[in-house]
């Protein structure tokens, strides 16, 4: 090798000396590659350089659980078996994705013949998933001036969805004053958790509602629900309180004759009853021991 490099450093001058370095050097076309559920996504591995020919390739996938092998011993394996291969030199082609296959994976290639015999790279896979058709809550009925919360779920899609809120065909704004339609609106919109708060609902409130989730996979959205907004009869709501205070009333009064009337008394357990008659004069009575007899004990009057 010095001598190599002093026959360059002496024809520097006239000509050119390159010198090649036997080491493994991996590259990929994209680090973070994506696709939709049920599509074809390539994981690109490429020698930038290599000088052994028969270098051994490895994939893994990588998630919190750890590390678990793809392919290995030139097979395919894991979750991955039937629905990948090895495309030349170590390029791995996924056919038909799933939601599991979002991860990280890791090409790993061994090259004995080279200096440097080992390199690696990794690349993170995202697979989207397109939302299904939200749970919605909208409430039939809301008196006016009460709050009112509409809902909406949606947990199948990835990246996780967005939500967007529509009354009568007509998107509702996160900000009502940015809209001529919502400006006297009070309510608040939260895109991420889906729910919208009216703080004091009114009569132009009314109208039909539904919400749509999307992600960049797609959207769905669930039918749409009626709310209604009625006004509060505060009228019917004292005579409804004053005939039930006449009707509560009118039962005590009753309750009250009942009792003096003695519809309410007990009535008298049949047994003897006993009269003590009245002492004459001089003449005191004495119980004996049989219940109910009585004989005469003599006294002097003086």
């Amino acid at each position: 090798m010095a001598i190599t490099r002093l026959a360059c450093l002496l024809t520097l001058l006239t000509t050119h000396c390159y010198f090649s370095v036997l080491a493994v050097v991996l590259r990929t076309n994209n680090e973070s590659p994506w696709t939709d559920e049920f599509d074809k996504i390539e994981l690109s591995c490429l020698f930038e350089s290599i000088s052994t020919l028969n270098p051994r390739i490895e994939w893994k996938k990588i998630k919190n659980e750890g590390p678990s092998y793809v392919y290995f011993d030139k097979k395919v394996s894991g979750d991955l078996e039937n629905r990948a291969v090895i495309r030349e030199p170590a390029t791995l082609v996924i056919t038909n994705a799933t939601r599991l296959d979002t991860a990280k994976y890791r090409c790993e290639v061994t090259a004995p013949e080279d200096l440097k015999s080992f390199d690696e790279i990794v690349i993170d896979l995202t697979v989207r998933v397109k939302p299904v058709m939200p749970k919605c809550s909208v409430p039939k009925s809301v008196p006016v001036g009460k709050s009112a919360e509409l809902s909406c779920l949606e947990e199948e899609g990835f990246p996780k969805s967005q939500y967007q809120w529509f009354k009568n065909r007509q998107e509702i704004p996160e900000d009502p004053k940015s809209s001529h339609n919502f400006f006297n609106s009070s309510y608040t919109l939260n895109a991420d958790s889906g729910t919208l708060n009216f703080i004091a609902v009114r009569k132009e409130d009314a109208g039909e509602y539904f919400c749509r989730a999307k992600n960049d996979a797609g959207a769905a959205e669930c039918p749409a629900q009626t709310m209604e907004v009625y006004d509060i009869d505060i009228l019917g709501i004292i005579l409804g309180v004053l005939v039930v205070v006449v009707v509560l009333l009118c039962i005590t009064v009753g309750i009250c004759c009942a009792y003096k009337k003695g519809y309410f008394s007990g009535q008298k357990q049949p047994g003897n009853n006993y009269k003590v008659p009245s002492k004459g004069d001089g003449v005191d009575y004495v119980r004996t021991d049989d219940e109910g007899d009585f004989r005469h004990k003599s006294s002097f009057v003086i």
